[in-house]
């Protein structure tokens, strides 16, 4: 097989490079990070492309500057979500913001995903997540108009308890979730909605919400930026017999 060579302009080679050194704590939090001749000479660069990649991190949030001293490392960690369903809202936590609400035709993936025809309608509830104030989270939550129909998910406004408490109510109560989790570049949409820096790409989550039985009850379509966040799964270990 032929070797497989990596193409990307300069800069964007090196901040990717220095960007898996942030991410695993090779350059520290706080950290200085070498000077420019420094990196011109490991890097075997010019200096304004060593300029281009640093810029790069700094609109990333990986990097900021201070004027006449130097180049430092972020000083927060990435900010980890943990995978759940739902987020209590909190003032000084995560705050979501309706976007709409609205009876629409159910996309092929969301359809299938719900055992119904394509086009059949579904109910959407369209989110905006964010942590003190930065936003964190896109999504897209479908519900079979048989369930939702004139309940308060089909309604503009926001639930105490979430979906999940009224999937509960009617008899659906959430017992296991899949997610299946891709990147791809940002849509326009999501470029404008979740504040993303140039080149930066978003993880997309693809999950179905089970009821009993396997009933699937939800599907939400979750997208969040790639640059400065990260999924926690937690899972007992299981034990074989």
């Amino acid at each position: 097989m032929a070797k497989h060579e990596d193409k990307r302009p300069r800069h964007l080679q090196i901040a990717a490079d220095l960007r898996a050194q942030v991410m695993s704590g090779e350059l520290p939090r706080n950290a200085q990070i070498p000077s420019t001749q420094q990196l011109v000479d490991k890097y075997n660069a010019a200096n304004a492309t060593i300029q281009r990649a640093l810029s790069v991190l700094k609109n990333e949030g990986y990097l900021y500057g201070a004027p006449g001293v130097g180049v430092f490392v972020r000083s927060r960690e990435p900010f980890v979500v943990d995978v759940a369903t739902y987020f209590e809202p909190s003032p000084d936590s995560f705050t979501y913001k309706l976007v709409s609400v609205e009876e629409v035709p159910a996309p092929v993936d969301v359809a299938e995903a719900l055992s119904i025809v394509a086009g059949e309608p579904v109910i959407l509830r369209h989110r905006l997540m964010s942590h003190v104030d930065e936003p964190v989270e896109l999504s897209w939550s479908y519900y079979p108009v048989h369930i939702a129909a004139g309940t308060a998910l089909a309604e503009h406004k926001r639930i105490r308890g979430g979906a999940p408490r009224v999937l509960a109510d009617l008899g659906y109560q959430q017992q296991e979730f899949t997610d299946q989790i891709s990147t791809r570049p940002p849509t326009s949409a999501e470029v404008e909605g979740l504040q993303l820096p140039e080149e930066v790409p978003v993880i997309r989550q693809f999950r179905i919400i089970y009821a009993r039985d396997k009933v699937p009850v939800e599907v939400s379509i979750l997208v969040k930026g790639a640059h400065l966040y990260e999924l926690r799964y937690e899972q007992s270990a299981s034990r074989e017999a």
